[in-house]
């Protein structure tokens, strides 16, 4: 689904290059839209609550309370005390994987090759443990903060066999995912390839990350009513505004 509804100018917009990593809080009521630029990109997400940092993303409960592993429009991402920490408002990638996690150092190695900095500069072949892990730090976060990532535009499915599935086409260049914060969520991500993706070649691709002001809350109108659950997702996420 596509639609966005009462959205202001851009309040700031930037690329974040493939084997970037960053983080920031985004707002209430502000909206994030994470952009494809060329294809094939992979975006790690870890989600806190801002002011709450001990509240953080529950993979297991999102997946559970909405009854899917397929993480799209009109789902809801949630804390680990049953609040919104977002909202996924609008999606033309159709999928968003919650199974892959991230690579760490000696996986990347492993699959890529050496890569290192005395040889490649700021080309060096990043890895997304360490650069969950730089941002986190930075946040008075650690090693035990680093738990499940969703990994927007990635499509991860089980065959017959049980077996984990990775799609290469899932995302196409100009697709987008956008987040709604029915909170002070703060957004710890990396740009990098998915680890079930099997190009042999280090080449993470970049996004563009595009921040807006909703002037209506009407645009969860799809996440409040896709499930029972989501509604009372959203009055516990509200009561700590009352």
């Amino acid at each position: 689904m596509t639609a966005s509804l009462n959205l202001s100018p851009t309040l700031y917009d930037e690329i974040l290059p493939g084997g970037g990593h960053t983080s920031f809080v985004l707002r209430r009521g502000q909206l994030l839209r994470l952009t494809d630029q060329e294809g094939g990109a992979n975006v790690s997400l870890l989600l806190f609550n801002a002011l709450d940092k001990s509240e953080r993303l529950n993979l297991p409960d999102t997946l559970k309370c909405q009854h899917t592993a397929r993480l799209t429009a009109g789902h809801c991402l949630y804390s680990d005390m049953g609040r919104v920490l977002a909202a996924l408002t609008a999606d033309t990638c159709g999928w968003h994987d919650s199974f892959g996690g991230v690579l760490d150092a000696a996986e990347v190695r492993e699959k890529y090759g050496q890569g290192r900095y005395q040889e490649l500069r700021n080309g060096f072949f990043r890895n997304g443990t360490d650069n969950l892990l730089v941002e986190l730090g930075k946040h008075d976060l650690g090693l035990a903060d680093l738990l499940m990532t969703i990994n927007l535009f990635s499509r991860v499915d089980v065959d017959a066999d049980g077996a984990f599935r990775f799609h290469p086409e899932n995302s196409q260049a100009g697709d987008y995912v956008e987040l709604y914060a029915p909170m002070d969520t703060l957004v710890v991500l990396t740009a990098l390839q998915h680890p079930l993706d099997p190009n042999p070649v280090y080449a993470p691709k970049p996004v563009r990350l595009s921040w807006q002001k909703v002037a209506s809350d009407g645009i969860t109108l799809l996440c409040r009513s896709s499930r029972p659950e989501n509604g009372r997702g959203f009055h516990n996420t509200e009561r700590q505004y009352l």
